[in-house]
């Protein structure tokens, strides 16, 4: 079978939010999903989407995503921001994650961005060793920080 990558479209909302589930139990924290499908679907698709994304697609099944959005630093410009990357458990050791991530390479190119930065959780050593295939820096002199407001 042929896996297609392409430009994620609304009527895709519903399978991301279900692999974004699937993330989330996957890194202990399902309760910490609380994004509605409409909100979702109104971010990336809406008047001003804020984020945008690539589907893997293997006989019309999304078996796979990485979604993205734009970071600005003072110092380096725009950059990406790599939110996730999900390939399903079902689909793991087909390629693709590399199909995804070489996509998103392609499209930081096209757009002019110098990087692609996203976090990795420190235990969580398959993403890890994949990321160092493509020499990733791993920096661990920044700390979280978030404020819910």
């Amino acid at each position: 079978m042929e896996i297609l990558i392409r430009r994620a479209v609304k009527e895709d909302c519903p399978r991301l939010l279900e692999l974004v589930k699937e993330l989330a139990l996957y890194e202990r924290a399902p309760q910490e999903v609380t994004v509605t499908e409409e909100h979702f679907e109104e971010s990336g698709f809406g008047k001003n989407p804020v984020w945008w994304a690539f589907v893997a697609e293997e006989e019309g099944v999304i078996l796979g995503f990485a979604l993205y959005y734009i970071r600005y630093s003072t110092w380096k410009g725009q950059a990406m921001y790599l939110e996730d990357i999900l390939v399903t458990e079902a689909a793991r050791g087909k390629g693709i994650g590399k199909l995804l991530l070489d996509r998103l390479i392609i499209e930081a190119k096209e757009k002019g961005f110098k990087r692609i930065v996203w976090q990795v959780l420190e235990w969580n050593e398959p993403a890890i060793n994949f990321y160092k295939k493509y020499n990733a820096d791993f920096d661990s002199e920044w700390v979280n920080c978030s404020i819910y407001v």
